[in-house]
């Protein structure tokens, strides 16, 4: 009887000893990368980064990162790899008007019902489920005319702030038109009657970065749903406080806002 021979070994994987990545290196921009072999923790300046078994991670960079930010991993060792990274500025779209803001803010009556929607936001936005979308190259959710780009900002008479816009608006002629997935995810908000967002959905695309899609005339999943990227999820609306039929779609990383542009490049 001839000696069966044994099974060829299981080729080891190669030892990582650096942290690698690639992406955008700009405010608003992102990076995805893996961390070295044997490694506990990894950081981008003082937030965490998740990380797979395979080493793989997702990390980016706030509309207002500082011109440089350290991204480090510790090793079982103790040891510590890290990279200085250089963050590109943006010249943001910045309206300057000779007009005072308006005082007083929010009535106590609007707070009352928007306080709660805020915390669901919130909430839904720091849900984990695992999704794998953050591996992908994003998709356009909707084509249209860009109306509203992310990052804009008006500056009143005295030099005084309004918030930016904090995601990207592309316009519509008539509500109907339907939206997709821009990528892999689990919807862990669908919504129809906010205040401001009226129809909003958020789906999480996995190690803390979400997309959330404001103004709907319809959605088509819910809460706790699994979206394939490209799937048609909801149609295109004026819901909430909106001037016409438009999506307003924004990206956040932790709670870091992000430049949908920098993860699909040009309107096609």
């Amino acid at each position: 009887m001839q000696p069966v021979p044994a099974p060829s070994p299981t080729p080891a994987e190669p030892v990582r000893r650096s942290l690698e990545f690639e992406g955008q290196l700009e405010q608003g921009g992102w990076i995805r990368g893996q961390v070295p072999s044997n490694t506990t923790s990894a950081m981008l300046g003082d937030t965490p980064i998740a990380f797979g078994e395979d080493g793989r991670f997702f990390a980016a960079f706030d509309r207002d990162e500082g011109v440089t930010v350290r991204l480090s991993a510790l090793l079982a060792s103790g040891a510590t790899v890290a990279r200085e990274l250089t963050i590109a500025p943006r010249d943001w779209n910045i309206e300057r008007v000779n007009v005072a803001r308006r005082a007083g803010g929010a009535s106590e009556s609007f707070m009352a019902r928007r306080r709660p929607e805020l915390e669901a936001i919130y909430s839904a936005r720091a849900v984990e489920t695992g999704s794998q979308g953050w591996r992908q190259d994003f998709l356009w959710p909707a084509t249209g005319r860009i109306s509203g780009r992310f990052g804009s900002q008006r500056i009143y008479r005295g030099g005084e702030a309004g918030s930016y816009h904090s995601g990207i608006d592309i316009a519509t002629g008539s509500s109907g038109t339907p939206f997709v997935a821009p990528a892999d995810g689990v919807v862990v908000l669908a919504v129809t009657d906010f205040s401001l967002e009226g129809q909003l959905l958020i789906i999480d695309h996995g190690q803390g970065l979400n997309s959330a899609f404001l103004h709907a005339s319809r959605l088509l999943v819910s809460k706790g749903d699994r979206v394939r990227q490209g799937q048609h999820i909801g149609d295109i609306g004026a819901s909430g406080r909106a001037t016409g039929p438009h999506l307003h779609w924004s990206l956040m990383w932790r709670d870091k806002r992000l430049d949908p542009l920098l993860f699909t490049g040009p309107m096609p």
